[in-house]
């Protein structure tokens, strides 16, 4: 008898065997919501990974542009989407600085996606028309000191709205934020004439740069981009530390289950190994940085509190 119930308790103390994860695959195509206008470098982007993907999944890759509310009105799509793998999110860093920006905003930025993957760097340009009375930074700051208020600074998001109005700050002069949707359409309007100058990501500007039309000024980073190795930085044109830079990631819904990125990560990576991607993307101006989805959450994390800190000191302040 006590033989029996030893046994019967070994049985009961043993574990059961681990169930290996269904493999997941989509069944129908899948749609890449980009919450910002057409022909902008998110969109750029997430259309040559669509088409580079697309031998590599069962199904398409559909990029479908939902641009508004600075983001907000794509990314609440997705937020409120089946958490099945068929609607996902192309975004740009900046879409965790909403939180300080719009703040009635009905999501949290963090809490309510699944990151699933980084997909580049965004260094942020200063571009300017070829035309204007300046061909550097110190000749745009002091064109902007003589002509207070007069000299716009264009940018499509909270990062180049930042960068432009920090500038700005630092050198103690007064250049009004104009916002556009998109990069592709802030670049039309330097080229025209009808904007001074803009901070865009590489990926906008690229097109524009053989044109003779545009002149670059500089970059945001405390190193030079690859892609414009003759543009020197701002810290070189004599603003102390201004290191400034953005990154483009690939969210799903909340409760997005781990096998969805756990098929889509290889996928990406293979994607990212071709070598006519990689060319495709040079061209286009992308710094390519894949990175998984806890490596996300951590930068993620990291813009919450630049932009926290940032907020804390008023040199950014809510939209009314």
């Amino acid at each position: 008898m006590r033989r029996r119930t030893l046994f019967a308790l070994a049985t009961i103390a043993a574990p059961l065997p681990l169930r290996a994860q269904p493999r997941w695959e989509p069944t129908r195509p899948i749609r890449l919501i980009v919450p910002y206008a057409a022909s902008g470098g998110t969109d750029l982007l997430a259309r040559a990974l669509a088409e580079a993907l697309r031998p590599l999944l069962p199904q398409p890759v559909v990029v479908e542009n939902r641009a508004g509310g600075a983001g907000v009105i794509g990314t609440e799509v997705v937020v409120r989407a089946e958490p099945d793998g068929h609607t996902l999110l192309a975004v740009v860093s900046t879409h965790v600085a909403n939180r300080v920006f719009l703040p009635q905003m009905p999501y949290d930025p963090i809490r309510d996606v699944t990151p699933i993957a980084m997909l580049s760097r965004n260094t942020m340009v200063l571009g300017a028309g070829a035309a204007q009375p300046f061909s550097d930074l110190k000749g745009m700051l002091a064109h902007a000191r003589a002509n207070p208020g007069r000299v716009g600074t264009g940018s499509t998001e909270a990062l180049s709205s930042f960068i432009g109005q920090e500038l700005a700050r630092r050198a103690g002069v007064d250049m009004p934020d104009v916002a556009y949707r998109s990069g592709g359409p802030l670049m039309n309007d330097i080229v025209a004439g009808h904007l001074p100058v803009g901070w865009t990501s590489t990926v906008s500007a690229m097109p524009h740069m053989g044109t003779g039309r545009v002149r670059l000024l500089a970059v945001s980073t405390t190193t030079r981009s690859p892609f414009f190795p003759d543009v020197p930085t701002v810290q070189e044109q004599g603003v102390a530390e201004f290191d400034l830079a953005g990154w483009v990631a690939l969210l799903g819904p909340p409760r997005l289950p781990e096998a969805v990125a756990g098929r889509l990560l290889p996928a990406l990576e293979q994607a990212y190994a071709d070598p006519a991607l990689g060319e495709r993307l040079k061209a286009m101006g992308v710094e390519r940085d894949l990175r998984p989805g806890p490596a996300l959450l951590a930068a993620m994390q990291r813009e919450d509190r630049i932009w926290t800190e940032a907020a804390a000191r008023g040199h950014v302040r809510p939209q009314q």
